[in-house]
């Protein structure tokens, strides 16, 4: 299990802007130093799994603000991030965002490499693809343990991706953007990560348990020309509305875009077309003003024309990234509590309500921060599904209700707390407990990161 040694870090420093916020000259009602020039937000990341090994690395986000007129508006923002495990798994992202390199355009360029040795897969369609935790639990009896990577195949992703947006009429914006992925696949390295292990603790061979993964390229659910990944370029148009009175955590306002994504065959490897409708909604509403605000997000995207690859179908479509990755639905971006990639499938609709209430302002090392709670319920399901059940049918497989359960997809939801430690109102750091509803979505899932949900 994750042992995430920064959280000493993040308790010292709550202790810290506390005992600050005791002072009468800090108070919610102060008015916030205005920032000039560059400034940064920087955060190491250590920690350890018992699989991918020892974390070390960190992140640096800078943000310059100009003469301060515009505060906490940034002009630019530079995002970077180095992270990576001792046995191959890593982050390696820059990102770019601002409205001033170009007057009157809105510019976002991502580049990453994000090579994951360990990365979700639980099947499709959300309830219909069964989920067996005890399967990847080694401390239940031999007989019942296979592996603790079962449901995991090893994917190492290239993600290049800019966004643009332009004035339209009063809020609304029209937005476009190019992306292009390249992804290599394969089944779990278990000799990689069996390095150092004792006997004990090595996970077996795919040779003798293979993983989900490899049973659905086995089956022929995952067609071969798309098992070892492959290559792809997104076109995107749409339009933006905004009027949102803060970026990072809006207090009242609303921000919604439609958008089509498109990945010609000509401009990849893929070998079929698709194209890809997404709709999202964003209102904030302010309850007790700077303090306490509801925040709704209703969202949902599927697949419009030909044939989405699988391993692009976890990838849920936005014009700002907001983490390293948009994954889901499951995990950190989305459904909290739930496992990432549990609720997969051609089509999805998700919802987050959050309860948002900024708890402490104070003033520390001459930069503004805040300390909020929320309180959050997120949902999710497949609404158009990826159909595997005929092919399922036809392998007249033994233990096909282990794997399948067909017409049980409904709602997934998860609810939990959550704290954001924010500097300058833009460097956002979150922490988030998340819990499951339904046993069939596991149990619970502690995340750090970056940024308000949405």
């Amino acid at each position: 299990m994750k042992k995430i040694i920064i959280a000493t870090s993040i308790l010292l420093f709550l202790m810290v802007a506390v005992a600050s916020g005791q002072n009468a000259a800090d108070s919610l009602d102060k008015e916030e130093k205005v920032k000039t020039g560059w400034n940064f937000g920087l955060l190491p990341a250590i920690s350890w799994d018992n699989d991918l090994g020892f974390q070390y690395g960190g992140l640096i986000n800078l943000y310059h603000y100009g003469d301060g007129s515009r505060y906490p508006l940034y002009n630019h923002s530079v995002y970077l991030e180095v992270s990576a495990y001792t046995r191959g798994s890593g982050i390696y992202r820059m990102m770019y965002d601002s409205d001033r390199l170009i007057r009157g355009l809105g510019i976002t360029i991502d580049i990453s490499y994000l090579p994951n040795q360990a990365y979700n897969f639980y099947g499709w369609n959300g309830y219909e693809a069964v989920y067996q935790p005890q399967w990847e639990d080694d401390e239940e009896p031999e007989g019942i343990y296979r592996s603790r990577v079962f449901y995991r195949y090893d994917n190492r992703m290239f993600r290049f991706k800019t966004d643009v947006n332009g004035k339209l009429s009063g809020k609304f914006r029209w937005l476009a953007g190019l992306q292009y992925y390249h992804f290599d696949i394969a089944t779990v390295d278990i000799d990689k990560l069996n390095k150092g292990k004792d006997e004990a603790h090595k996970l077996p061979p795919t040779s003798e348990q293979p993983g989900l993964y490899d049973k659905y390229v086995s089956w022929g659910l995952i067609a071969a020309d798309e098992a070892t990944g492959g290559s792809l370029t997104l076109l995107k148009g749409g339009v933006m509305y905004d009027s949102r009175d803060n970026k990072p955590n809006p207090m009242h306002g609303i921000w919604s875009e439609a958008a089509l994504e498109v990945a010609p065959k000509a401009l990849g490897t893929i070998n079929e077309g698709y194209a890809k409708l997404s709709i999202t909604h964003r209102q904030y509403f302010t309850i007790v003003p700077r303090q306490l605000a509801f925040a709704a997000r209703v969202a949902m995207q599927t697949t419009v024309a030909g044939h989405t690859p699988f391993y692009m179908q976890p990838l849920v479509i936005t014009s700002f990234l907001r983490g390293a990755t948009e994954e889901g639905l499951g995990g950190v971006r989305n459904l909290r509590g739930v496992p990432r990639n549990r609720v997969v499938g051609d089509g999805i609709a998700y919802a987050n309500l959050e309860l948002r209430w900024k708890t402490l302002r104070t003033t520390l090392w001459n930069q503004n921060f805040y300390l909020g709670v929320n309180a959050f319920a997120d949902a999710g399901q497949v609404i158009n599904k990826i159909d595997v059940r005929p092919q399922v049918e036809a392998l007249l497989l033994p233990d096909q209700n282990e794997y399948f359960d067909f017409g049980a997809e409904s709602l997934h939801v998860s609810y939990g707390l959550g704290v954001r430690i924010a500097m300058n109102q833009n460097f956002i750091l979150a922490i988030d407990y998340g819990i499951a509803a339904d046993k069939r979505d596991g149990t619970s899932g502690f995340y750090i990161g970056l940024n308000y949900l949405f």
